[in-house]
């Protein structure tokens, strides 16, 4: 009998515990758009992009207009010449694969530069999420604009316009989604 009754109170106790979570979420991509360094940071890098990746185009057409006067010309070549203008277009293909993987690799300089230009703002909305979980004593802050799947969410929940707030930003309604 005892148990019993220590196992009931186990469960009560636990279930209690649980049900005395507190949990919020927020939108961490609504936050962003309202932080006017995130959205320059960001034009910022669509810019560098554009330009990098028609460097890249530009050195890929290169290649084939290399590739087609090659095609052309390849009866009129001794063998030596062939091998020659066909070495330099695969050079110029190897520099030009290398290029882009400097560019847009993992870790390549766009990556860098996006950790340059964001990770700051990140960390800044990081903090103020922090700052209000603690002083709400809210036990668990989700993110609804990343992985987690969200089949409903109680808007008294959503703790998005007190970072953006916390941030030194006004909410903007007309940034929240419909």
């Amino acid at each position: 009998m005892k148990k019993i009754i220590g196992v009931i109170a186990l469960t009560v106790m636990a279930s209690s515990a649980t049900f005395a979570q507190r949990f919020a979420y927020v939108d961490t991509e609504y936050i962003l758009k309202h932080i006017p360094e995130y959205l320059a940071a960001q034009k910022q890098l669509d810019a560098l992009s554009v330009q990098w990746q028609e460097e890249v185009d530009n050195r890929f057409a290169d290649i084939e207009k290399l590739y087609k006067a090659y095609q052309e010309d390849q009866v009129l070549l001794s063998e030596e010449m062939r091998r020659k203008r066909e070495d330099e277009i695969v050079l110029k293909e190897r520099e030009a694969k290398e290029f882009q993987r400097q560019k847009f690799g993992f870790e390549g300089d766009l990556f860098e530069e996006r950790v340059k230009l964001i990770q700051p703002i990140q960390d800044r909305v990081a903090q103020a999420i922090q700052a209000i979980a603690t002083d709400q004593s809210l036990d668990i802050v989700l993110d609804k604009g990343s992985e987690v799947t969200f089949l409903y969410a109680n808007p008294k929940l959503d703790k998005s316009n007190d970072v953006i707030t916390r941030l030194g930003y006004k909410p903007d309604p007309s940034l929240a989604e419909k």
